[in-house]
């Protein structure tokens, strides 16, 4: 919101410069962005009249005025502006003068014509980009004027950033509510009296749709000159307000919703036919706007329209076909409320931005729109006459939006300022904002108040006022913030519970931030073909609006987000990568959302960073085995109940994944990405990746105690032959079956294919370490022991001690 300091001062004057005005409105949150001179400085131009008007003997391009001053003298100024005529008044840079920039104006002769100065355009004063003739001053100006006072130029412009709540700011009538309100002076608006109707001619208005507009005021103007001008007033306002001039009508518009913040529209009332209908567009229904774009519309977008097309997008931009022109006489003004939901991101969709449309989406003043079109008849008339019709009006107060009375408590004030605000002063700034306050019912007059409570009624311009926490932070902008006092927070501490029993997932990160890993956060938004080469067949959570048409599902894993971070680093040539990340995953099940916390990790490149004491490995399915089992020691799970399950997945090599399983119930997946998978993708490989549900990982096992004994360890190497599919951890898990208090670990420590063995066999050795609980042990209790393992583990896996033939 831009606009001039003077204009402001004629509602509010709160006799402070404009510095600390500036500074108020942003201490109470309307920030400033600047505040700018509204012309660069010239002086020595006045006020001149042409009374005669020749062609130049030389040149007929130019004229010879004569130009009079304030004493009635004379002087010869030659000026080439198509517009200079005689009875004009004129800026008149005399002999002397020094124009924006520096340049200074001498006496220059144009043949043997001499030119005592210069007659200024708009343009050369610095007022305007462009031009293309004499500023034209008005009639009733006095002669020798100085320029630079008679246009009042010795003024700034204020800019203000709203934030998308104050929409009751975009206009002079808001800015200059709140100086009365934070400078305590009083605001004196103009006089906006209805103007009568002297025609009887009405146009039939239908809204067809009451919900997105509650409120259409309608009027015929007929008999417009169509050569009057806007008055330099006008236009200077609007400059300095950053509003382009595009004729009286449409300036008028512009005027009135600067000044109250009511956008408003006039149409050529020649090219409607009645009745005019506010309506939802058809479906593919199109209008040229007044900018000359043609848009198709869709079925949510609200138009206005006659009996045969759309002639405007309601609260954006009017339509070309029924827009004014410098012919135009007869109007018909529009003045609308329309629902902020009705309009907001229309202009985003067609790719417009439009004072009207900023202003509907934030929220206009919907009680306003009779004041606005009086206000509008009554200029229009002053400047280019005419004669108004009734006002229509269509009103469906069902539809309005809703302002519940809102309980303010003292109470509550203080515990959110830390301060107490005293009673008056609630009630003369709430009142002063617009607003109605009342004691509670019950109570009466300021006492009850001072006892605590009030009873507040937002206005109708204020949207942003919903819960007794924003009239709180009214009164406090409007106090002030400094005058908040700085005090310690106090508050009942007390010891939250920690089960021991709980795994923090800090310690989850740290672990594998130890192991060589960073931890990445990535999109919850994925791409749906790298997720269906991932998880073919997985049923997934469509977003209704996607940033992007590769960000389009919700993830039912980690490892997309991950591996799409692999790529971009092996894209940038990074060696060694090993990322993880712990975030939720979306997958459906029977119509119905699951959102399960996981923690996934990708490793891919050597082993270990390069280095001269170990010899360079690419990463293996082994090594990434030990970081899952890292992390399932944190919770306490021990070799006997972590078990690793070979397993199909068709996102990975069938020979090198598994599914992890704790104490028999699958908690995650570990395996090689697949060599296809991994193509498709665009990756290098050998690429490993694990994903592991988080809740079972964070409910540990907590240590049990058991006594250290005293005596000597004993230990068992056994060699054995095996069918080559048998899983290691088969082996183990039969060992651990013929369980002996005595016995400490079962160890696989080597593994041997080849030459003496079949084709289908392996070797592999495990050491048994026994050790006694009240007496050293002998010989014959641990045979007596491993004779039993060696039986069970031949009756149950075919497993015979290497060395020894087989049976068959």
């Amino acid at each position: 919101m831009k606009f001039s300091d003077q204009w402001l001062r004629e509602w509010v004057d709160p006799e402070v410069p404009t510095a600390a005005l500036a500074e108020a409105l942003t201490l109470a949150g309307l920030e400033v962005a600047g505040v700018t001179p509204v012309a660069s400085r010239f002086s020595g131009v006045e006020v001149g009249e042409i009374r005669a008007i020749e062609t130049h003997p030389e040149d007929p391009g130019l004229r010879v005025c004569s130009v009079f001053d304030r004493e009635g003298d004379a002087y010869t100024v030659v000026c080439g502006a198509p517009n200079a005529r005689a009875g004009l008044r004129v800026a008149w840079a005399r002999v002397g003068a020094t124009l924006p920039g520096g340049r200074v104006i001498g006496r220059v002769a144009f043949g043997d014509v001499a030119s005592a100065g210069m007659l200024c355009s708009a343009e050369e004063l610095g007022l305007e980009d462009t031009s293309d003739g004499v500023m034209e001053l008005p009639l009733d100006s006095p002669l020798g004027a100085d320029v630079w006072h008679l246009l009042g130029l010795d003024d700034q412009a204020i800019e203000v950033d709203l934030t998308p709540n104050r929409g009751d700011c975009l206009g002079i009538a808001g800015i200059a509510r709140e100086i009365g309100v934070l400078f305590r002076r009083p605001v004196t608006p103009p006089a906006v009296r209805p103007v009568a109707a002297v025609i009887p001619d009405v146009l039939e208005v239908r809204v067809l749709a009451p919900a997105a507009c509650p409120s259409y005021v309608g009027r015929i103007v007929r008999g417009l000159d169509a050569r009057a001008h806007t008055p330099l007033w006008v236009r200077e306002r609007l400059r300095r307000a950053g509003v382009r001039c595009l004729g009286p009508i449409v300036d008028v518009t512009n005027y009135v919703m600067l000044e109250w913040g009511q956008p408003m529209h006039a149409f050529d009332l020649a090219r409607l036919g009645a009745p005019i209908e506010v309506r939802h567009a058809r479906e593919g229904e199109r209008i040229t706007l007044l900018d000359g774009q043609e848009l198709a519309l869709t079925g949510e977008t609200l138009v206005i329209a006659d009996r045969t097309r759309a002639v405007a997008v309601a609260g954006i931009m009017g339509g070309h076909d029924a827009g004014v022109g410098p012919n135009t006489t007869d109007v018909f003004l529009e003045s609308a409320f329309f629902a902020p939901a009705a309009v907001a991101g229309k202009a985003r969709v067609y790719r417009l931005q439009t004072d009207s449309s900023h202003r509907f989406e934030r929220g206009v003043d919907f009680e306003i729109q009779d004041r606005a079109i009086e206000r509008a008849t009554a200029l229009l008339i002053a400047i280019c006459g005419g004669r108004p019709g009734p006002v229509v009006s269509k009103r469906a107060p069902e539809h309005l939006p809703a302002r519940n009375a809102i309980t303010l408590r003292a109470s509550r004030m203080r515990r959110l300022l830390g301060v107490d605000v005293p009673a008056q002063e609630v009630a003369e700034v709430l009142s002063r904002l617009g607003m109605s306050v009342a004691a509670e019912p019950g109570a009466s007059g300021l006492a009850a108040s001072e006892a605590g409570a009030w009873r507040v009624q937002p206005p109708s311009f204020r949207f942003d006022l919903a819960i007794e926490a924003d009239l709180i932070e009214e009164l406090a902008r409007v106090r002030g913030y400094e005058r908040i006092p700085g005090r310690s927070p106090l508050g009942a501490l007390k010891m939250s519970p920690r089960p021991e029993a709980v795994l923090d997932t800090a310690r989850l990160r740290q672990v594998l931030c130890d192991r060589g890993y960073h931890e990445a956060i990535t999109y919850s938004f994925v791409d749906p073909v790298n997720l269906g080469r991932l998880m073919p067949g997985v049923e997934t959570l469509q977003l209704a609006n996607p940033i992007a048409s590769d960000m389009s599902v919700m993830r039912p894993s980690l490892w997309p987000g991950l591996l799409g971070a692999l790529k971009r680093n092996q894209d940038r040539q990074v060696a060694r990568v090993r990322l993880f990340e712990i975030g939720l995953v979306f997958r459906l099940a029977d119509g119905k959302l699951d959102q399960c916390p996981k923690i996934g990790g990708v490793a891919w490149g050597p082993c270990v960073p390069e280095q001269w004491s170990e010899p360079r490995r690419a990463v293996d399915f082994f090594d990434v085995k030990n970081d899952v089992e890292a992390l399932l020691a944190l919770a306490g799970a021990d070799g006997g109940a972590v078990e690793f399950q070979l397993h199909t997945d068709p996102a990975l090599h069938p020979h090198q994944s598994a599914l992890v399983l704790r104490a028999g119930r699958e908690v995650g997946v570990i395996g090689a990405l697949h060599p296809l998978t991994a193509r498709a993708l665009g990756l290098q490989t050998p690429v490993y990746v694990f994903e592991l549900d988080l809740g079972p990982l964070c409910q540990r096992e907590l240590p049990v105690y058991r006594p250290l004994s005293r005596f000597p360890l004993v230990r068992r190497d056994l060699s054995l032959v095996v069918a080559r599919d048998t899983p290691a951890g088969a082996v183990l898990e039969c060992i651990a079956g013929q369980a002996s208090e005595v016995l400490q670990e079962a160890r696989l420590f080597d593994l041997y294919c080849g030459e003496g063995l079949d084709a289908a066999e392996k070797s592999i050795a495990i050491g048994l370490i026994f050790q006694g609980i009240s007496s050293t042990l002998i010989d014959e209790e641990v045979d007596a022991f491993v004779e039993r393992v060696l039986i069970r583990l031949q009756e149950t896996l075919g497993a015979r001690q290497r060395g020894q033939r087989s049976s068959d």
